[in-house]
């Protein structure tokens, strides 16, 4: 039983994309990124060539978009292992479920006397029932924004969870393109946004959630949150998924609140020589 690693994007999808697509939301990540470079080539999230792989002796799956670490789905500590010596030795770091990630991790020093260091810790969570916030925010959801401001905005929300993703103007054009980009309005202002990823085998993703400093206390988050979330059960999204940064009590705190239950937990660690 072997891992199997190619830089063909359909032809990793034709070999993990039904055991993928069968738990889209645990998978939400390896679903919408392949997607994503399925629809928009191989150098959409940088000039380096992806890689993925799928492990034919469990329902095992990796991919690599460079510059950003491999992104790995559940899998046995022994797949872990085995993966560490098949993506060369030039790695930023890791990310995916706990106990992946601690195999990898382990394999990978051992290998490379790396040190690593935990970049952050998430924590994935499934819309239950939506609850509407109480009392309400004042104001109503609008569908996009304009679009220099969501821009400054998704810019400010990657430096504010530590990413600082170079492709922001591409984030935002590609989820204007389909509508996945919802604002709040007070009065008329736009007070804060949301967006979700594609629909992926009935499943989406809230992301970049973001209200400005000045605009925080207000209710904002958790009204666009609910309305992004309305919206997408309304489309047909049968599983609506969002990730939390375990740091942030506040945010795990609100989206609890709004009827998400947590579902696992998941590190990013970097690699230093």
């Amino acid at each position: 039983m072997a891992w199997h690693i190619t830089g063909d994007v359909d032809e990793f999808l034709t070999a993990a994309g039904a055991f993928l697509r069968a738990r889209p939301v645990q998978n939400t990540l390896l679903l919408t990124i392949a997607d994503t470079v399925r629809i928009e080539g191989p150098h959409v999230y940088g000039p380096g060539d992806p890689l993925f792989g799928w492990h034919d002796g469990e329902e095992a799956a990796v991919l690599c978009t460079p510059p950003r670490p491999p992104v790995l789905s559940a899998m046995s500590p022994d797949a872990a292992t085995a993966l560490a010596g098949l993506l060369g030795d030039d790695l930023p770091g890791i990310s995916g479920p706990d106990t992946a990630v601690d195999a990898f991790v382990a394999e990978w020093q051992r290998r490379t006397g790396a040190t690593a260091k935990v970049h952050g810790r998430q924590r994935l969570y499934r819309l239950g029932e939506l609850v509407q916030p109480m009392p309400p925010a004042p104001g109503t959801p609008r569908v996009g924004g304009p679009r220099d401001l969501l821009i400054r905005w998704t810019a400010e929300f990657f430096r504010e969870v530590g990413e600082d993703d170079p492709e922001v103007e591409r984030f935002v054009d590609e989820r204007l393109s389909y509508g996945g980009i919802l604002t709040w309005e007070a009065d008329g202002v736009p007070v804060s946004m949301a967006s979700l990823t594609r629909p992926e085998s009935g499943m989406v993703r809230v992301q970049a959630v973001y209200t400005p400093p000045d605009q925080r206390a207000r209710g904002y988050a958790g009204a666009v949150t609910t309305a992004i979330s309305r919206a997408a059960r309304e489309a047909g999204a049968t599983e609506v998924v969002l990730f939390t940064d375990l740091a942030n009590p506040t945010s795990n705190a609100l989206y609890q609140r709004l009827g998400y239950v947590p579902l696992e937990d998941r590190t990013v660690v970097e690699f230093a020589s």
